[in-house]
């Protein structure tokens, strides 16, 4: 019987050596591991397996969002007084991250513009910053500009997000053919369910009934094989689709 405890032990600790090589955690723990099996692999239970969890995240999640909604401009506070301490340009980009999420959309975007000024004048993700805050403040002609510069410079950054975002930017721009060519080429490259979604709501609000009957009967077949934590995770993108079908009957009406 002490033969069987001490073989379990070993196999959690190898259990946990595995975890630790694959998520490249300090080698210093396969020595506490191998060294003390039953105590090494309480501790790193307690100390990284469990905070890198799904079970924590969702923990941390939750705790993030309560906090959040009582207290939504705190982000914003600590953005702002971090970037008043040290004017650099990584406080300026939080600040304009802050910004954008808080809905100062055209503050945020003279920020993000603020910040290519320098030597992050060519950083992608800068530009996809001021792209959304481009579009999110309705400056489509803005938007489009560091959209089309992310295409150029590297057609892989971040492919979807900048090709649901060209789409959006496009039908926001009126230009509705060309939004439909995008949100069909998204749809045909990366087939994801946020695309789908976005692709059905230009459809409902575009008056393309048909097209959106058929993205929606493919989003239901996603839908129904869904847990609790996808449900969760496309929780917004589904009430912004059941708000555009909403729309879309008080028009007919």
């Amino acid at each position: 019987m002490p033969f069987i405890g001490l073989g379990l032990h070993v196999l959690i600790a190898l259990y946990f050596a595995i975890h630790a090589i694959r998520n490249r955690h300090d080698m210093y723990w396969l020595m506490v591991l191998f060294a003390f099996p039953g105590l090494g692999s309480l501790v790193y239970f307690v100390a990284v397996f469990l905070p890198s969890s799904r079970l924590e995240r969702s923990a941390r999640q939750a705790v993030n969002a309560a906090a959040h909604s009582l207290d939504p401009r705190r982000a914003l506070r600590e953005a702002q007084s971090a970037h008043a301490y040290a004017p650099t340009a990584q406080t300026q980009m939080r600040l304009a991250a802050a910004l954008l999420e808080a809905g100062a959309f055209d503050e945020a975007a003279t920020h993000y513009e603020a910040c290519l000024k320098g030597p992050f004048a060519g950083d992608l993700e800068i530009h996809l910053g001021a792209a959304r805050a481009g579009f999110a403040g309705e400056h489509w002609a803005m938007a489009l500009e560091h959209l089309a510069f992310i295409r150029q410079t590297n057609p892989d950054f971040r492919a979807e997000t900048v090709s649901l975002l060209w789409a959006r930017t496009l039908a926001g721009a009126g230009r509705r053919a060309e939004a439909r060519v995008e949100f069909e080429d998204a749809l045909a490259r990366f087939g994801s369910f946020e695309v789908r979604v976005e692709f059905a709501i230009w459809a409902i609000i575009s008056g393309e009934i048909d097209l959106a009957g058929k993205l929606q009967a493919e989003i239901q077949a996603a839908m129904q094989r869904w847990n609790r934590h996808t449900q969760e995770l496309n929780r917004p993108l589904v009430r912004r689709l059941h708000a555009a079908y909403e729309v879309a009957r008080s028009t007919v009406r």
